[in-house]
């Protein structure tokens, strides 16, 4: 009777599984905000949670199914024809004859829907951060204000940070894809920062659960001043920083499964920042050997 028993439980479990597996891909563009709601929501420690769940508050109206159903569709389609035409849309000679792309340029409201602000204010922090459109619709501007004033709740140790990231790709029926830079070995910005530090952030997916979002780092320092800077980070360059590993360059980044890339400023200096970011792009520079990435001043020179 206990066989019978355990027998019929795994089969329901196996049957909701194989239910999730189905419905996913067919709901995910509908329940996203739902379920992404559901999980980074921040809750200050103490508060009440809500009453209603959030998954209650999702329309599954049939017009808006509809919808959905005729996007994805179109998805799907434009990535068929991208694979057949070649890596990206482009054909196979000209993607291994590429040295140079454009990730990100920012010229429209379009452009900057392509990407999400955060700080501290999900953990009760007080910073503040915002996004928009340079002089002439040129550039992205980042700024903001930070406060590294910790939050009176007991639990919260640190505060005092701000963060701009790109939003993964994602494929048809919410299906989840990865950029390949593995034809590249150099990130190229041309940025204009006010003299303060930022941390550029590689977010990776590989093949291997225990280096599972992995995370790459490399600091880049701004100059300050009114003219642009055109800079160039070799992949080898970035170090290792996420769950604990000790901070080192000697774990290659899989460039063949980047899931979003990122700045954050965290310099635990209080006042107002800005950056602003003309384009990101990819180099193929094998001739691209600089240690050091910026100015160099010789100490007490010999007049």
């Amino acid at each position: 009777m206990a066989l019978s028993i355990t027998l019929l439980n795994s089969a329901y479990l196996c049957g909701r599984c194989c239910r999730h597996k189905v419905l996913h891909p067919l709901l995910g563009p509908l329940l996203s905000d739902s379920v992404s709601k559901l999980y980074s929501s921040y809750r200050r420690p103490g508060s009440q949670p809500e009453e209603k769940p959030s998954w209650q508050n999702t329309d599954l109206s049939f017009k808006k199914s509809i919808e959905v159903l005729k996007t994805q569709l179109n998805m799907l389609k434009k990535e068929t024809k991208d694979y057949l035409v070649g890596p990206g849309g482009h054909p196979f000679s000209q993607y291994l004859l590429e040295q140079t792309r454009v990730l990100w340029e920012f010229r429209s409201q379009e452009d900057l829907n392509k990407w999400v602000v955060s700080s501290d204010v999900e953990i009760g922090g007080k910073s503040e951060v915002y996004l928009k459109l340079g002089r002439n619709n040129q550039a992205a501007m980042l700024y903001g204000t930070l406060n590294t004033e910790v939050p009176r709740d007991g639990e919260t140790k640190y505060s005092g940070y701000c963060s701009m990231r790109a939003k993964p790709p994602v494929g048809s029926f919410a299906r989840k894809k990865y950029y390949d830079w593995s034809n590249f070995n150099s990130l190229y910005l041309r940025v204009r920062g006010d003299g303060r530090p930022w941390m550029v952030n590689i977010y990776t997916d590989p093949y291997f659960s225990h280096q599972k979002d992995d995370l790459y780092n490399y600091f880049m320092f701004t100059r300050g001043g009114p003219y642009w800077e055109e800079i160039k980070i070799p992949f080898s360059k970035f170090f290792l920083s996420s769950r604990g590993r000790v901070q080192d360059n000697q774990h290659p980044i899989w460039l063949d499964k980047i899931s979003t890339l990122g700045f954050t400023i965290g310099d635990k200096v209080d006042g107002p920042f800005q950056l602003e970011i003309d384009f990101i792009g990819l180099l193929n520079d094998r001739a691209h050997t600089e240690e050091f990435a910026y100015e160099t001043y010789e100490k007490n020179p010999q007049v």
